[in-house]
């Protein structure tokens, strides 16, 4: 199978962000000849046909993700820029010793691209649910973080992880997402909304429902797609458009609440404010159910937000 057909057959159904991720990474695999890929079985057959073109840059070592790291680490030693690739608690949880040293104690960079993010995949249980990855990469130093909510954001921001040069990059994709893309340049927060009774930031996947709780609310609606680094310059421009006596500022993201809060309240460190960090609960939800049982029991629906922010509104 030549390039350009290896490219296209993984752009032939790309709809999700992990389908969006496919079609990218197979078609910068033909055009990038530094790009790796490195697998543990997870979107292997999605991947055959550009393994079948670049067989030494596309790698598959099996179901041993402390190996998955260590091989991302190990290419990166080379000069090549490595993408790394499993489910969440997989890529980040099991694996956390070799991601701290294989990149952070060797000084080299690479790219994450995790999939079934905090509860995407409810049947398979707690071992595939990982909503403290983002707190737990938050312990080390130097991860750049991405959050798309749209497979469009998805590929933006996973060229724009690629071509950072040899930077620590986690992208962190979803089944869930918004309805439809914004534009994004895995730099800045976006001003969704304006208003002056307090600023509400919105993460990924999360940014429609964060819209539907506060309509009609007098509140600034910031969207990020990169978490960390934080804006604290588009935090703080938000505040500053408070009417009252300090900033009340609202955190919804799709993983374990109150993972920003810290970044939140040094960004206002100057400003009198008040934080309420809201997101994925640490009680483990022992039914299966659906992806929508789970956002509704975590009070990440839009009825529920709403209720919760207008409480701490007061």
């Amino acid at each position: 199978m030549n390039t350009t057909k290896a490219a296209e057959a993984a752009e032939t159904t790309a709809d999700t962000m992990r389908e969006r991720f496919v079609s990218v990474t197979s078609r910068l695999l033909d055009e990038d000849p530094r790009l790796a890929l490195v697998l543990a079985e997870v979107t292997m057959d999605a991947f055959r046909p550009a393994q079948e073109v670049h067989p030494d840059r596309v790698i598959n070592v099996g179901i041993r993700e402390q190996l998955l790291i260590g091989v991302g680490g190990g290419l990166a030693l080379t000069g090549l820029r490595p993408v790394v690739h499993t489910f969440a608690s997989f890529l980040v949880e099991r694996p956390f010793e070799q991601v701290k040293l294989d990149f952070g104690h060797q000084g080299t960079g690479g790219v994450l691209v995790s999939a079934s993010a905090s509860y995407d995949w409810p049947s398979g249980g707690y071992t595939h649910m990982a909503p403290g990855d983002v707190a737990l990469l938050d312990t080390l130093d130097g991860w750049t973080v991405h959050v798309p909510g749209h497979p469009d954001e998805a590929e933006a921001l996973l060229r724009h992880a690629y071509a950072a040069g040899d930077d620590k990059v986690y992208v962190r994709l979803s089944a869930q997402e918004n309805a439809a893309p914004r534009p994004v340049d895995g730099l800045r927060f976006q001003t969704v909304r304006e208003g002056g009774a307090g600023v509400v930031v919105a993460v990924g996947p999360l940014l429609d429902n964060v819209l539907a709780a506060t309509e009609g609310m007098d509140l600034t609606v910031l969207y990020a797609t990169t978490v960390r680094p934080f804006d604290d310059a588009a935090l703080r421009a938000a505040a500053g458009r408070s009417t009252g006596d300090g900033a009340d500022v609202v955190l919804v993201e799709p993983y374990l609440a109150g993972t920003s809060t810290a970044a939140a309240n040094d960004a206002l460190r100057q400003v009198p404010h008040r934080v309420l960090g809201l997101g994925v609960g640490r009680a483990e939800l022992r039914r299966y159910g659906t992806v929508d049982e789970h956002t509704a029991a975590h009070g990440l629906d839009a009825g529920s937000l709403r209720r919760r922010i207008a409480a701490f509104l007061g």
